[in-house]
Parts: structure tokens; sequence; C-alpha cells
């Protein structure tokens, strides 16, 4: 079976138990977020080994902090779970768009000396991925007009996380964050994007604007 294969099942596979946790809410999806949260952690742990305490610290709240505003988003109000799938569609349409942009038409390198296989074209077609299918389901859903503008914004922010989780797997030596994830390798590899997206999420339902 090719790579693009077995990344692509086991997307589909985390992408099914994501939206089931998310759908079901309640106890089910704390305990969800909650293992996530302990893998990341794990995983940080095991990058910035030697680094110091304060990466401990900040690794704690790192893993901490975005568990916290997934839970926030979904247990806020009625419209919680809409927005918690907006908040999963902006990242995935991200990490998807710039990933087959970049594959088809990207030949500048954006951050070579930190993450060598990404490019400029893949970054745009990540943010134009996450305006596109974010902005339709904010239509769709009702969940407000801001989040047409938010969008891409949070398109940027996704891949901001998906960059400095490069550095420190690169500062680290390794390829992966682990193996746990066919395709993917692990756990903080697939989510790096979304830590950013669910705490500015969460934040803007805060202030007001979902």
């Amino acid at each position: 079976m090719s790579e693009l294969a077995v990344r692509t099942l086991s997307g589909v596979a985390m992408i099914a138990v994501a939206l089931a946790a998310a759908a079901k809410g309640g106890n089910v999806f704390a305990v969800g977020v909650g293992l996530v949260a302990m893998a990341i952690y794990y995983e940080w742990t095991r990058l910035a080994r030697g680094w110091g305490a304060i990466w401990w610290v900040t690794g704690f709240l790192y893993a901490l902090i975005p568990a916290l505003a997934l839970l926030w988003i979904r247990e806020r109000d009625a419209s919680g779970l809409y927005l918690l799938l907006w908040t999963f569609i902006v990242t995935w349409s991200t990490d998807i768009g710039a990933y087959f942009v970049g594959r088809a038409v990207g030949k500048r390198k954006l951050a070579p000396a930190i993450s060598p296989g990404k490019t400029v074209a893949g970054f745009w077609g990540g943010v134009a991925a996450a305006a596109l299918l974010g902005g339709a389901w904010a239509l769709l859903t009702g969940l407000g007009v801001a989040l047409l503008f938010l969008a891409p914004l949070f398109g940027v922010a996704a891949q901001g996380g998906d960059l400095f989780e490069s550095w420190m797997k690169r500062r680290a030596g390794v390829k992966d964050s682990g193996s746990w994830l066919p395709g993917h390798g692990g756990v903080l590899d697939r989510l790096d994007g979304l830590v950013p997206v669910a705490v500015l999420t969460a934040m803007a339902q805060i202030g007001g604007l979902t």
C-alpha cells in the first residue's frame, strides 16, 4: 500500500473517531480530549528531553490550554458542536489544502531551515481551503459572519503551529514526534495545527465574535 493510501486511511479513521466523540459530547468527549492531551505532553517531553525544566512546564500548558479550549467550545452553549466542527474543519482543511497544493505546484520553499517540505504555494493553498470550507460551514450553520474572516486567519495560525512543532523536531533531531499513527507519525504531528486554532476559537467565543 502506498504512503498516501496509508496516510489517507488512517486520517479518515482519526476524523471518524473525532467526529463521533464530538457528537457524543459530555464525558466521552472529555475523556477523549484528556487522553489526547496526555499523549501530546508525553511526546513533547520526549522531544524536549534535556532542554531544561521550563520546557516541561511549557509543554504542560501547551497540552492543557487547548484541551480546556476544546471542552469550552463544545459545552459552552447550544451551538457548541457546530463551532467545534468549524474548529476541526479549519484545521483539517488547512492541512489537506497545504499538502495537496504543495505537492501539485509547490516550488518555492516556505521555511527550508525549519521544514524543507513546506512551500509557499502550499501555505496559500491551506489558507484558501480554510477560508472556503470554514466559511461554507459558518454560513451553512449560521455561526456568524465573523467566522468568514477568522477562517483564513486561523488557517495561518494552524500552519504556524505546524512550523513550531517542526522546529522542535529539528532541534531534537527527529523526523516525527512519535510513531502511533500510521502515515502521520505521532499525535503531536497531527494536532500541532489544532492547538492554536482551538485556543483562538475559544478566545473568539469568549470575546463574543461567535
